[in-house]
């Protein structure tokens, strides 16, 4: 089918005296991942779970492959996986029986069930383990095997709500593979985290969300793109610090560098027109000597505290 597979349109949903979401709206395409990020509280999770259909809204609409959450949810559960931010499964059982139970409680027969956990098992590289109870497993193992129960019956959409919180960087990397390989056989995932380097290795679109609304959208690139190059430069001589800022503030129309030492300044360069060679060339007709200079795109962290005036991405 045309179109994106995932639309909320105008979300509403309180808690009390509690607006988690103020008239939030996605689209999501089909076949990719979307990553959708904000603070603690920004509504991303209040978001996933009427999706997911384990919560109403108070007003606003979603679809998900065309069925409405809350009228045809029924309909949807069978179309969606969901991974939430800690494991669902049971330690006191293996990885195969957790799998197989999963299996049987999706309506599978239980051959469809032991075919079922023995396939995902080996795809996800947690055979060797099958047969040890999950209280063993590591952070990263348990991880795995919770966002492969959500995969039971092939989601056409999975939800991945923080799936890496908590985890070392070997198993972050672990779950980017999976996530991929999931992409790369058609599963549309939509991703929330507070990582922002994960959002920028595996999104393909991405939504910031802030006090319950989404205040920005585009590929990672275009989010960059917003706010400019940046240069970074480090003084032979800190005494140069208020000269190199001057110098800076000229070449970026205005905008304030911010200080990172007593002898390094950075400055966004709206537009990203200038070359490195005309930086360098301003600060030496100042007389200021430059240890180094460097023309740079800026991050997703940068872009999420420009755009959320936040001073920490998780708060």
């Amino acid at each position: 089918m045309p179109g994106p597979i995932v639309v909320a349109e105008g979300l509403h949903k309180s808690f009390g005296d509690t607006h988690a979401l103020r008239g939030l709206d996605l689209s999501v395409p089909r076949g990719a991942v979307y990553g959708v990020l904000g603070p603690n509280g920004a509504g991303k999770t209040t978001a996933v779970r009427i999706l997911s259909t384990l919560s109403d809204p108070d007003a606003g609409h979603a679809r998900i492959a065309g069925y409405d959450v809350v009228r045809e949810a029924g309909k949807v559960r069978t179309r969606i996986g969901l991974a939430g931010q800690h494991a669902a499964v049971d330690e006191k059982l293996t990885g195969r029986t957790n799998l197989r139970m999963f299996g049987r409680l999706s309506h599978l027969s239980r051959p469809e069930a032991r075919h079922r956990a023995d396939e995902l098992l080996e795809r996800f590289g947690l055979m060797e383990a099958a047969d040890r109870q999950v209280t063993g497993y590591s952070g990263g193992m348990r991880r795995r095997l919770d966002l492969i129960t959500s995969l039971i019956l092939r989601p056409e959409v999975l939800f991945l709500d923080e799936p890496t919180t908590g985890l070392d960087p070997r198993s972050r990397g672990e779950i980017w593979a999976n996530v991929r390989e999931l992409v790369a056989d058609g599963t549309t995932v939509l991703l929330t985290t507070q990582y922002l380097d994960e959002a920028d290795q595996l999104a393909d679109d991405i939504a910031v969300v802030d006090h319950g609304r989404v205040i920005a959208t585009g590929t990672p690139d275009e989010l960059k793109a917003t706010i400019g190059d940046h240069i970074d430069v480090e003084l032979e001589d800190s005494s140069d610090l208020l000269p190199a800022a001057a110098v800076l503030k000229a070449l970026a129309a205005g905008t304030d560098p911010t200080t990172t030492g007593t002898d390094r300044l950075s400055v966004a360069l709206p537009g990203g027109a200038l070359r490195l060679y005309d930086i360098v060339r301003e600060l030496d007709h100042a007389g200021i000597a430059a240890a180094d200079v460097r023309l740079r795109r800026p991050t997703l962290d940068e872009v999420f505290l420009r755009l959320t005036d936040r001073k920490d991405p998780a708060r």
